[in-house]
């Protein structure tokens, strides 16, 4: 599929597969046994797991060693104090998810001035440039799973109906995307459809939200949620007050596949491929350590999964068969 997005500062997506490592790059690379630290928003997530095990295999098989894994926990704090030590510390690089845009730039800016390369994923924070404050940024095609959001959740929503956007109320690229897109396919495609807005501070949080946005619009007859956490507490809501709106959402973790499975409250899932969204990074870190410059901005198309094509499309995603329950959701 084309990349419907554009990146941070306007580039066109170049695909992974620019990310070619040849023999004497990899001879290259295993001689430098650099050094890498990983820093996230979360490694509890399916998604982070996901990364983690491409960037693992992928920086493990060119002989780096990854030194620490970082969870800030969404918290701006935990990712600054946790960078004002590995600046100390000095890895060859960093691969980091940026949870603040404004309070983390001068952070950031700090350890690529320090000589630490920095490969992003999904969000870039405000005013750094690629090639000079950061390496890389690799991500999904945000914009298009927006679309595939919409796009999906639309047969499930009558003529005129209301629909509850569960967004995230910091500014952050991935998610930003994610909405415009959706409101823009909505505007475009379905135009009677009315648009309601509800934002979380953290994923565990958006059940509260989607309460506050039914007390408020009680005829609402579908909701998208940013990604799948979110939208896993939305249905823990749902279920609790007996509501049963159709959803869709972003990424195929466990919870979400096994909900669309059974095929009643998750319609449909826009997913990333977040195994080899890692393996894209550890290649772009890897690339750069041996003084090769990668594209700034690269990224890999969504994939539109549905009840219909779950099973291979779990397949595809997580590089593994799929569980037993799904498989007996869907088939029975």
């Amino acid at each position: 599929m084309p990349i419907s997005g554009l990146g941070p500062h306007g580039e066109t997506a170049q695909s992974p597969d620019r990310l070619r490592i040849s023999a004497e790059e990899a001879e290259r690379a295993r001689q430098g046994k650099f050094r890498v630290a990983v820093v996230l928003h979360t490694t509890k997530s399916d998604w982070a797991k996901q990364h983690l095990v491409g960037i693992a295999k992928t920086l493990g098989d060119h002989g780096a060693a990854i030194i620490e894994v970082v969870d800030c926990n969404f918290d701006v704090a935990t990712q600054n104090a946790s960078f004002e030590r590995l600046i100390q510390s000095k890895p060859d690089a960093i691969i980091s998810l940026p949870v603040g845009n404004n309070v983390m730039a001068d952070t950031y800016r700090k350890a690529s001035k320090a000589g630490i390369k920095l490969i992003l994923l999904d969000n870039v924070p405000t005013g750094l440039l690629p090639g000079k404050d950061y390496v890389s940024l690799v991500s999904a095609d945000n914009f298009g799973l927006g679309q595939i959001g919409a796009e999906l959740l639309s047969p499930h929503v009558a003529q005129g109906g209301e629909v509850g956007i569960l967004t995230y109320r910091k500014d952050f690229y991935a998610t930003n995307e994610r909405e415009i897109a959706f409101r823009r396919w909505t505007e475009t495609k379905r135009p009677d459809i009315i648009v309601r807005q509800g934002e979380f501070d953290e994923p565990s949080h958006a059940g509260e939200t989607l309460n506050r946005l039914l007390e408020l619009h009680p005829t609402m007859s579908g909701i998208f949620a940013v990604w799948d956490e979110a939208a896993i507490s939305a249905m823990e809501t749902m279920r609790t007050n007996g509501t049963n709106l159709p959803m869709t959402t972003i990424d195929l973790g466990e919870d979400a596949a096994q909900a669309l499975a059974q095929g009643t409250i998750m319609k449909g899932v826009g997913s990333q491929r977040p195994y080899d969204q890692g393996v894209a990074a550890a290649r772009a870190t890897l690339l750069s350590l041996i003084d090769r410059q990668p594209p700034p901005w690269l990224a890999l198309p969504g994939l539109a999964v549905s009840r219909e094509n779950i099973i291979e499309s779990y397949q595809v995603i997580w590089h593994m068969p799929p569980p037993a329950r799904l498989v007996k959701a869907v088939l029975g």
